[in-house]
């Protein structure tokens, strides 16, 4: 059975976002108590948290799907919704999540955390959509879905010394000698299957170190079971090569051992930084110790410091502690204090008008952006005021002018969103209007006049004249006084200012 895994899938789905509530005050003697619909509650989050007590990624690997809940539904009365609830997921120190290929966050310390997938906002009730223009609105918005992300988690574990070798190099044996770590050890090739973490303390000084499983001659390839856990060894401190001394293969020697690896290491790329030590192990056997007195002059050439050991009779291991912990604190004193990872804030630039819109090969149009997509997936489409309300929201944003400007004529397809949100209409140029109001009357709640008859509107009820209006009228000797034409009034002024001649004062006839 699997107990180590270190790179997974994780499908994480924020939680969806309550819808708004549509709602009017009832009370006792006050039949028209006003909108008070609240709004939605607010979907839950995805949130990935370093946590010291967990080493693998073994959850996520039995468990890749993970869901915040959803907000609940706004009440009347103005209340709100209840928010969802978030999602915390415990990592191992040394997590990196990618999302398409490409790393967008690095775990390390912790307590660190990062939103892996957001909660949708909810949508705003009828009371907060209330405006001058707008008394009583009979819709609301609805909650906003939780993002949907793919990321990839790989553990990279956080160990100061890194111990590489070719298989049954002596690498389970040494790690097990040094310190508590007890990892499967036998007499056959590929014994380790999975790195194993071991804390040393030499000294004062305290780290980690890391059996990482053999490497043979192309693994860069795909050959064996090492590259694929390097991984492993980019955040240490030096390498350790552990040199078999004592192996029965006549092909093989501690020099070339050396020579693979670090090809294969200069092939994996990224570690061409990190100091090296050479421990030439099993010198308790007679052939052993040959070997390693023969290399010893010429590795020291190369510029490594050599240190003769056995794993097994524990000859020479407190002289190689020493000289791991030495580079590990040089290295602390040297490194600045660890910072968790800082979120950076973009926001859009002021003169950003947030979308786009683009001209397809069949002479229809797309709108895109983040904004005016999300009034899309805002909208009741089986509530005609509230589609009102989202062409009046776009207007004012400067999709219709901008729809003009790219040669959208009336009758011209828009698409709006993508995928199955994705929003066809015919575009049809609107006056500017509130959702309720257009051409000075009133429609049913929960309806828009525009979409019915944008423009047979009817007319408007003709003035209603006082009787002092009336009486200058007769002045004007107007046909019908009790509803004056401009004509009319035009042609009395003309005739009385025949009438005056000179004496005619033209700021007197106008007062």
């Amino acid at each position: 059975m699997t107990t180590f895994v270190d790179r997974v899938q994780l499908f994480a789905s924020g939680g969806k976002g309550g819808d708004g509530c549509v709602s009017v005050k009832r009370e006792k003697f006050k039949p028209l108590g006003g909108p008070d619909g609240g709004n939605g509650g607010r979907g839950g989050d995805v949130i990935l948290v370093v946590d010291s007590s967990v080493t693998t990624l073994l959850d996520f690997h039995h468990s890749p799907h993970r869901k915040a809940t959803s907000g609940h539904q706004g009440f009347g009365d103005r209340k709100d919704g209840v928010y969802g609830e978030d999602v915390i997921l415990p990592v191992p120190n040394g997590t990196v999540v990618y999302e398409n290929g490409v790393q967008i966050a690095d775990l390390v310390g912790i307590g660190t955390t990062f939103l892996a997938a957001r909660g949708g906002m909810g949508g705003l009730g009828n009371n907060s959509l209330a405006s001058s223009k707008r008394r009583a609105p009979g819709f609301a918005l609805l909650g906003e879905p939780g993002e949907d992300r793919i990321l990839t988690l790989e553990l990279k574990s956080v160990a100061d010394i890194a111990l590489v070798g070719f298989p049954s190099a002596g690498k389970s044996s040494l790690i097990a000698a040094i310190s508590a770590a007890r990892p499967k050890i036998a007499d056959y090739p590929f014994t380790t299957l999975v790195p194993n973490l071991g804390v040393v303390q030499a000294g004062d000084t305290r780290f980690t170190v890391a059996d990482v499983p053999g490497l043979i001659p192309g693994a860069s390839e795909g050959k064996g079971l090492g590259l694929q856990f390097l991984r492993h060894v980019e955040r240490c401190v030096a390498l350790v090569h552990v040199l078999d001394c004592g192996t029965l293969e006549t092909d093989r020697n501690p020099i070339d051992d050396l020579d693979a690896i670090e090809n294969e290491l200069a092939l994996y790329g990224g570690l061409e930084g990190r100091r090296r030590i050479v421990a030439l192990n099993k010198i308790d056997l007679p052939d052993g110790s040959a070997m390693a007195d023969m290399v010893e002059d010429q590795l020291k050439e190369r510029g490594y410091d050599v240190y003769k050991v056995s794993a097994a009779s524990r000859e020479g291991l407190q002289d190689l502690m020493y000289a791991m912990a030495r580079l590990v604190q040089a290295e602390r004193i040297a490194a600045k204090a660890d910072e968790r990872t800082r979120i950076i804030l973009r926001p859009t630039a002021v003169d950003d008008s947030g979308f786009t819109v683009q001209v397809n090969g069949d002479g229809s149009f797309s709108v895109r952006g983040a904004k005016v997509y999300r009034w899309v997936l805002q909208t009741n489409f089986k509530n005609a005021e509230a589609i009102g309300y989202l062409a009046d929201r776009l207007a004012q944003l400067g999709v219709e002018k901008a729809l003009y400007k790219a040669g959208a004529v009336a009758g011209s397809e828009v698409r709006i969103g993508s995928g199955i949100n994705e929003v066809v209409f015919d575009w049809e140029p609107t006056i500017e209007a509130g959702a309720e109001q257009l051409a000075g009357f009133l429609h049913r709640r929960g309806e828009d006049s525009r979409l019915e008859n944008t423009w047979n509107a009817p007319e408007r009820e003709k003035d209603i004249l006082s009787d002092e209006e009336i009486a200058e009228q007769w002045e004007y000797k107007v046909a019908d006084p009790h509803t004056p034409r401009v004509e009319e009034i035009a042609e009395a002024v003309a005739e009385d200012a025949e009438e005056l001649g000179d004496n005619y004062d033209d700021n007197a006839v106008e007062e």
